[in-house]
């Protein structure tokens, strides 16, 4: 039986990528077997042919034959080891994580997304008593539910989740929760909860050997919530970190890939993505600290190989707009790389805050020479809607960055000159609170003699 399970799998294998309709009907006749508990081959045959067939959907994007052998594997696999059901299923969730599909709200009813799949994976879990595989996959659904911004559902998962974790010592599943509590708190802009819960993910963490790839995940958090904070020096050390945690970790497992042993489960690819991640934020910073001109050095000698990937070129593009003052340059680099930016929400954050900041310094430049001046000029000069500038010269007159008004009936910038500060009013002042406190001393000598 062993044998023609082991031939058919080196045949579906072959034809995988030649004649895919004919691999998943071998993979399939595979799966039909009924494999004795004493037949160890076939089951390792039919855990292969899972997970193959599974990645053969995943490339179809075939969302509703993946959730089949997800099905299908649960059977399988209902008198294995709970470990080894656990690393299955959560290679076959790992592969319907991956469909476009599955991660966005279908309007479809029948095409499954992840957060049915993961729901329906964990009451079976939970049915057939696999707490830890329970607990896994809703650390994923909590953070499948974090991607699509649904927030409540995250945090009364997480909250469900502490107490089971708490009471079974689970240090590491415990940081792994803490630290996508933290992220979910600063997605809603509560940093004291979100310092909280990352305080809380490293507690935990240094009480048991932390994994590289967890270990770079919390520095990573850590940066960005000091970023939020504008801490840019200790938010940069974070991520340095986190890059070289990361770029290690990618490094042995290219080691490992080229010795012939596999990667673990981070993969090279998983780890040079966090990688890439963490030197965009070091770039970041190095921009937000006025210190543009630090990103090309940064990105000579070892970090060169990094420099031809969009993502560092983007920033890069950003770069060259601030040591400029350029705001042209900088609205251009932000649409060549719309993509790269609009789905990193921490980047397009400071990017706006950047823009503004570029904006500002942009209009005390041009303002600076004169006492008059028309906001159509000012708009035409800067390249920008006179809306958008009037709004941004009355903010700064509120902030008090400019001195001066604005006529709205001309159209104008009235601007003041800067009036010298007068010390003698201070003196005055000084000398009549001293006068003030001899008089009170005579006072209080004369109700003494008295």
């Amino acid at each position: 039986m062993s044998t023609d399970t082991s031939s058919l799998l080196s045949q579906a294998l072959a034809q995988r990528s030649s004649n895919p309709r004919q691999a998943e009907k071998l993979f399939k006749e595979i799966l039909s077997v009924k494999a004795s508990e004493n037949d160890a081959d076939v089951s390792r045959d039919q855990e292969t042919a899972l997970v193959e067939l599974g990645e053969l959907y995943r490339d179809q994007g075939n969302a509703v034959e993946l959730e089949k052998v997800l099905h299908m594997a649960r059977e399988i696999t209902s008198t294995t080891a709970k470990a080894k059901t656990a690393k299955l299923i959560l290679q076959l969730v790992n592969l319907f994580s991956t469909l476009p599909t599955a991660s966005s709200k279908s309007t479809d009813p029948s095409v499954p997304t992840l957060q049915s799949v993961l729901t329906s994976s964990i009451e079976w879990a939970r049915s057939t008593h696999r707490l830890f595989l329970a607990q896994s996959l809703s650390l994923r659904l909590a953070s499948a539910h974090l991607s699509t911004h649904s927030y409540r559902h995250a945090l009364n998962l997480i909250n469900t989740l502490l107490p089971e974790l708490k009471r079974l010592d689970d240090k590491l599943l415990l940081a792994e929760v803490h630290l996508l509590e933290s992220r979910v708190y600063q997605s809603l802009k509560n940093l004291p909860k979100a310092k909280a819960a990352l305080t809380s993910a490293r507690t935990a963490a240094n009480a048991i050997y932390c994994p590289p790839n967890v270990q770079a995940r919390l520095d990573v958090q850590s940066g960005i919530l000091h970023a939020e904070d504008g801490d840019w020096k200790t938010s940069y050390s974070y991520f340095f970190e986190a890059f070289e945690g990361l770029s290690n970790l990618v490094e042995n497992d290219r080691g490992r890939v080229s010795s012939g042993s596999g990667p673990n489960d981070l993969g090279v690819s998983g780890a040079g993505v966090g990688a890439l991640t963490a030197l965009k934020y070091m770039l970041l910073c190095k921009i937000m600290m006025n210190l543009p001109e630090d990103v090309t050095t940064l990105l000579s000698g070892k970090l060169a190989k990094y420099a031809a990937h969009r993502e560092v070129e983007s920033m890069k593009a950003v770069a060259r707009a601030h040591a400029n003052r350029n705001l042209k340059e900088f609205r251009a680099a932000l649409k060549d790389y719309k993509e790269e930016f609009s789905t990193d929400p921490i980047i397009r954050q400071h990017l706006s805050a950047l823009f503004d900041r570029l904006l500002e310094q942009n209009l005390l430049r041009i303002v600076e020479p004169y006492s008059v001046v028309e906001i159509a000029h000012i708009a035409k000069v800067i390249d920008q809607g006179i809306q958008q500038v009037e709004t941004k010269l009355s903010q700064m007159i509120l902030d008090k960055v400019l001195d001066g008004v604005l006529d709205q009936g001309r159209g104008c910038l009235l601007l003041f000159d800067q009036a010298d500060n007068d010390e003698g009013y201070a003196d005055a002042i000084k000398m009549i609170d001293e006068v003030g406190k001899v008089v009170e001393s005579l006072y209080s000598k004369a109700m003494t003699i008295a």
